[in-house]
């Protein structure tokens, strides 16, 4: 008798967007380790192909933009031709285009942040609970950010997508459930490309600020996105998992000498 708790993925079939690199690339990896099949997406061909081939035998690559949704439903449509199933969805594909303070952006920056960050979300979903999770059911989880859950210095409109994601999230397990869960990870720092304007040359100086002592690593992340995928989360929706080693806490500062506390 199966385990109905169980972290195994065997038999399921999900879609990673945004997979090519980074956490996205490491979500695959471990769905595909836990016995998934995996559809990998990038915006090129040759960067979805390589990397579904690094991962392994039950991945695929595909070519579509997040926001395109000409090429959205074409990797649906041969997720199901090609594995017969859509049981997991990770929207995970991520922009920033927009750097400084909110007022001083732009219309282009602003709507393309909000258009990969979050209309692109919604695409994804709609389609996949219409062709499949919707009469099958199915898990959903969305890349989010520690960021949509505080406020700090240039990356105002990234932080507000993120909230918006989060919210979106809850909406939409409200409205899926209960045959469809929703759920996002919000992630710190973690040694990505997108992010490595925040720790690159100053790694050791975000590492001391961090009450578990180092910045994140992609495989972080996919650990927690690949339990909210697993049957062993059965009774979790609508929830964000914070993975960002306490970075939300606030920086760590050294401790006085016992002597000078009062």
């Amino acid at each position: 008798m199966s385990n109905p708790r169980s972290l195994s993925l065997e038999g399921k079939t999900a879609i990673v967007t945004g997979a090519s690199r980074g956490i996205g690339l490491a979500i695959a990896r471990s769905f595909h380790d836990l016995g998934a099949n995996v559809v990998l997406t990038s915006r090129t061909a040759a960067s979805a192909e390589a990397a579904a081939e690094g991962v392994g035998e039950r991945a695929m690559g595909f070519e579509a933009h997040a926001t395109s949704q000409e090429r959205a439903c074409a990797c649906v449509d041969e997720t199901l031709a090609k594995f017969g199933s859509i049981d997991i969805l990770v929207n995970n594909a991520g922009t920033n285009p927009a750097y400084g303070p909110v007022i001083d952006q732009d219309y282009g920056r602003f709507s393309k942040t909000l258009e990969v960050n979050l209309w692109a979300p919604v695409l994804w979903t709609s389609l996949v609970v219409k062709s499949w999770m919707g009469e099958h059911g199915g898990s959903i989880i969305n890349t989010s950010s520690v960021g949509g859950l505080a406020v700090g210095p240039d990356l105002g409109v990234y932080h507000v997508s993120k909230a918006a994601l989060i919210h979106l999230t809850k909406q939409l397990a409200f409205e899926l459930g209960p045959k469809v869960r929703v759920n996002a990870v919000a992630p710190g720092v973690v040694r990505t490309k997108l992010s490595e304007a925040l720790w690159q040359e100053r790694e050791d100086e975000v590492a001391q600020g961090t009450p578990l002592g180092r910045i994140g690593e992609p495989e972080d992340v996919s650990a927690a996105v690949s339990f909210l995928a697993s049957d062993a989360s059965s009774w979790i929706t609508g929830t964000t998992t914070v993975i960002d080693g306490g970075q939300i806490l606030g920086k760590i500062e050294e401790a006085p000498p016992a002597a000078d506390r009062s």
